[in-house]
C-alpha cells in the first residue's frame, strides 16, 4: 500500500503502467484501467485519468480508490460521457489522503489547475474585490482590495463588483470616519484635507483625533463588517442620548448623522435578507444543454451583489451534480461563509459541509430551504439564473450565426471559434504598444486580451510594419512552442488573471467535428486562432503571412482589414492571401458591421493601453523607485538639485548635503542611478 500523503502536497503519486504494456503501444480503455487494481489501496484519495498525449482528461475523488477504479474497469453499464472518458484513458495517477473530505478539497484544487475535459470546470476565475482594513500602519486605513490577500489587515467580502465596494466604503466613511488616503499622503499632510472638512474622515494625519480614539473607530468598523451591526447601532444610540443629556447637542447631532448613515448602509438591498448576517446563495438553472449558476453574497445582513457563472460541463450532467462540483471549486481560493444556501440538494452535501468546515476552521452549514424566508432568497437567485441563461443563449445564437456568416463570406472551411484582431498605437513611434483582442462564439473573451510593449530599439519611429511583425512574432512563437502565457514585458488586462489554457482539445485543427463534440465546439474558445484579422492592407497582411511561415504554423486564416477611400466606415477593403484584388462587403451586411465592431474594439484597447503607458511615463519619477524616498525627501532633493536628471548626476557628497539625506541614503541613491546606466 502506498504511503499516505497530505492533500496539500502537490507532488502526486505516479503509478507505472501495467506490466507488459510497451510504451509505444499506448493502448487505452478498460484493460489499461484494470491493470492498476492490484496495487490500489482501499483508502480515500484522488485519481487522474490521462489520454495518450498525457493530458489530464478527468480528476475524481473516491472513498475507496480501489472500489471506484474497479467500476471503470468493468465493461458496459456506463453513460456515454463515462464510456468516452474510459475509452480515452491511457494511464492513471493517484494520491491517497486521510479522509474523503480532504479528497474533495484536493479534487477541486486539481480540477481548477488542469481544467480536464470531462469535469465540470469553473470558467470564470476573476478575483473578487474585498474591503480591506489595512493594519500595516499605526493609523489603519480602509480601501478596496483585489488579488492575493497577503497584506496585513482584515478582509471583508467578497463583493460581486468594484462598484459595490466603492459604494459601501463611501457610506462607511460617513459612519466611522476612517481614512482612505495612501500612507505617503498621510505622512506628508500638514493640515486636514477636504474629506475632514466634509466629515468623511476623522483626520488622524494632523492630530484632529488621537490615535487611541481612532483605533476605537477602526474596531467599530471591524465589528460592523463582521456582522455586529446591531451592537454598533445600539452603542451610537446610547452615546447620542448621553450627549443630549449633557446638552452637548453638536456631538449628539454627530452621532445622529452616523446613525442615519448606518441605517442607509444596513438597509436591505434588492431582496429581503432578514435574519441572514452571512451567507452565499447558489442557484442553478439548465436549458438547451447549458447551465447557469447565479451566486448572491450576503454579509452584515445586506446583499453585496451577485455574479453569474456558466461552467463547462457535459450536457448529460444534472444541475445538482454540476452545482456540487462548482461549489467545491468556488471556495478553493475564497473565504467560506457560515451558511450556504442552494437551489438543489447536493449529492454529497454532508461531505461538502465537512470539507468546507475543515477549510474554514469553523462550522459551515449547507442547506436547501423548502419553506420560510430563505426560500425567497433562493427563488430570487434561481429567477436571476434563468434570465441570465436566456440572455446568454440569445447572444450565443446571434454570435454563432455571425461566425457562420464570416465563414461563408470569406470561404473558410468552418466557422471560426477564436478570432484574434491586432492593432498598434503610438505617437510618432513613442510609447508604442501592440494589442490583441479575442472573440469567440460567446462574444469577446476579455480575459484573453493581450497588450505588447514594443521592445525593439532598432525600429524606425512610426514603422507600423515592424511593430506588427514584433507583436505577431512574439504571439505566435509562444503558440508554436505550446504556451500561451504572456512573455516578460507583456501583460493581461488589469481586471483578469493570466488566461489558463483552454481545456477543450476535442477538435484539432482541420479535424472533422463529431456530434459528441458539438457542445464543446459551439461554446469553447481554444488557444489557437482560426482567424486572424490585422488592421491594415496588403502590407500588414504580408507581414502576418511571413511571421506564420517563420514559426511554422499553418491552417490559420488571415484577413487584412483596410479602411476604404477617405477612411469611411462601411467601405473597408478586405485583403485575403492568394487574392490579388481586395474584396468589399455589401454596406448593410451584418458581417461588415461585425468586423467593424471587432476592429473598433481592438482600436479601443490599443488606444487605452497606449494612453495608460504615456500617462505613466509623464507622471513617473525615478526617485519613486528608490526604497526610503518618500514625499518629504523627494521634495528636498528636487528643491536642492532642481530635477531628477540633476540628482542622477550628483555625487555622494552632494547628496549628503541635502537635509534629511543620510550617508547611507546618499549611497543608495547614487547606486540606483549608476546601476541603471551600466
Amino acid at each position: 500500500m502506498p504511503k499516505q500523503k497530505d492533500p496539500e502536497d502537490v507532488a502526486l503519486d505516479t503509478s507505472t503502467p501495467p506490466a507488459g504494456d510497451a510504451p509505444e503501444e499506448r493502448r487505452t480503455g478498460p484493460e489499461i484501467i484494470a491493470g492498476y487494481l492490484k496495487s490500489l489501496p482501499t483508502a480515500p484519495g484522488v485519481y487522474r485519468m490521462l489520454n495518450v498525449d498525457e493530458e489530464v482528461i478527468y480528476v475524481g475523488k473516491a472513498h475507496s480508490l480501489k472500489a471506484r477504479v474497479s467500476n471503470y474497469a468493468r465493461l458496459g453499464g456506463h453513460t456515454n460521457r463515462i464510456a468516452r472518458m474510459i475509452a480515452s484513458t491511457a494511464s492513471m495517477e493517484f494520491v491517497t489522503v486521510r479522509t474523503e473530505a480532504e479528497a474533495l478539497l484536493l479534487e477541486a484544487n486539481l480540477i481548477k489547475r488542469f481544467r480536464p475535459r470531462f469535469n465540470v470546470v469553473m470558467r470564470d476565475d476573476k478575483s473578487f474585490p474585498y474591503i480591506l482594513i489595512a493594519r500595516d500602519h499605526h493609523a489603519p486605513r480602509i480601501l478596496k482590495h483585489r488579488g492575493a490577500r497577503n497584506k496585513k489587515g482584515d478582509y471583508f467580502g467578497p463583493f460581486a463588483s468594484a462598484g459595490a465596494v466603492n459604494r459601501t466604503i463611501a457610506m462607511l466613511q460617513r459612519v466611522f470616519l476612517l481614512r482612505t488616503c495612501s500612507d505617503s499622503e498621510y505622512e506628508s499632510r500638514t493640515r486636514p484635507c477636504m474629506l475632514w472638512q466634509i466629515k468623511r474622515c476623522s483626520g488622524p494625519c494632523t492630530g484632529e483625533i488621537g490615535l487611541e480614539e481612532y483605533d476605537k473607530l477602526v474596531d467599530e468598523a471591524n465589528r460592523f463588517l463582521r456582522g455586529e451591526s446591531q451592537t454598533v447601532r445600539e452603542k451610537y444610540q446610547q452615546l447620542m442620548s448621553e450627549a443630549a443629556d449633557k446638552l452637548e447637542f453638536e456631538r449628539a447631532a454627530d452621532y445622529r448623522n452616523r446613525l442615519w448613515a448606518l441605517a442607509h448602509v444596513t438597509a436591505d438591498q434588492s431582496i429581503n435578507a432578514t435574519g441572514i448576517e452571512e451567507a452565499d446563495v447558489f442557484a442553478a438553472h439548465q436549458d438547451g444543454g447549458q447551465t447557469c449558476i447565479q451566486v448572491f453574497f450576503f454579509r452584515t445582513g445586506q446583499n453585496w451583489g451577485n455574479r453569474a457563472y456558466f461552467p463547462k460541463a457535459d450536457r448529460s450532467l444534472d444541475a445538482d451534480e454540476i452545482l456540487g462540483s462548482f461549489i467545491a471549486q468556488f471556495y478553493d481560493d475564497k473565504p467560506v461563509p457560515r451558511l450556504i444556501l442552494t437551489s438543489h440538494d447536493l449529492p454529497e452535501r454532508e461531505l461538502m459541509a465537512e470539507a468546507l468546515t475543515t477549510k474554514a476552521d469553523r462550522k459551515v452549514e449547507i442547506a436547501t430551504p423548502r419553506r420560510g424566508p430563505k426560500t425567497d432568497l433562493v427563488a430570487h437567485a434561481t429567477a436571476n439564473a434563468r434570465e441570465a441563461l436566456l440572455r446568454r443563449m440569445a447572444e450565443t445564437a446571434s454570435q454563432t450565426d455571425l461566425m457562420k456568416a464570416v465563414a461563408e463570406r470569406f470561404g473558410l472551411a468552418r466557422p471560426p471559434r477564436r478570432v484574434e484582431v491586432y492593432d498598434n498605437s503610438h505617437i510618432s513611434g513613442t510609447d508604442a504598444v501592440g494589442a490583441m483582442i479575442v472573440a469567440g462564439p460567446e462574444g469577446y473573451a476579455k480575459n484573453q486580451y493581450r497588450k505588447f510593449n514594443i521592445k525593439s530599439e532598432k525600429l524606425a519611429p512610426g514603422d507600423d510594419y515592424a511593430m506588427m511583425r514584433e507583436v505577431l512574432t512574439r504571439r505566435f512563437k509562444r503558440l508554436a512552442a505550446g504556451t500561451n502565457a504572456p512573455a516578460a514585458g507583456d501583460a493581461d488586462l488589469p481586471v483578469a488573471a493570466s488566461s489558463p489554457p483552454e481545456a477543450d482539445r476535442s477538435v484539432e485543427a482541420g479535424a472533422e467535428i463529431s456530434s459528441a463534440d458539438d457542445d464543446a465546439y459551439l461554446t469553447s474558445v481554444p488557444d489557437r486562432p482560426d482567424l486572424v484579422l490585422v488592421d491594415g492592407g496588403a502590407g500588414q497582411l504580408a507581414v502576418a503571412r511571413e511571421v506564420l511561415a517563420q514559426v511554422g504554423l499553418d491552417g490559420i486564416n488571415l484577413i487584412g482589414v483596410a479602411k476604404g477611400p477617405d477612411r469611411d466606415a462601411g467601405r473597408e477593403h478586405f485583403h485575403i492571401p492568394g487574392d490579388p484584388r481586395p474584396r468589399m462587403l455589401e454596406p448593410r451586411d451584418p458581417v461588415l458591421y461585425f468586423i467593424q465592431r471587432l476592429r473598433d474594439e481592438a482600436h479601443r484597447f490599443a488606444i487605452g493601453t497606449h494612453r495608460a503607458k504615456r500617462a505613466k511615463g509623464l507622471t513617473a519619477n525615478p526617485l519613486d523607485e528608490i526604497a526610503g524616498i518618500g514625499p518629504i525627501r523627494r521634495r528636498a532633493l528636487l528643491r536642492h538639485f532642481g530635477s531628477a536628471k540633476a540628482i542622477s548626476r550628483a555625487g555622494i557628497e552632494d547628496l549628503k548635503a541635502v537635509a534629511g539625506i543620510s550617508a547611507e541614503m546618499a549611497q543608495k541613491i547614487y547606486d540606483h542611478f549608476h546601476e541603471k546606466r551600466d
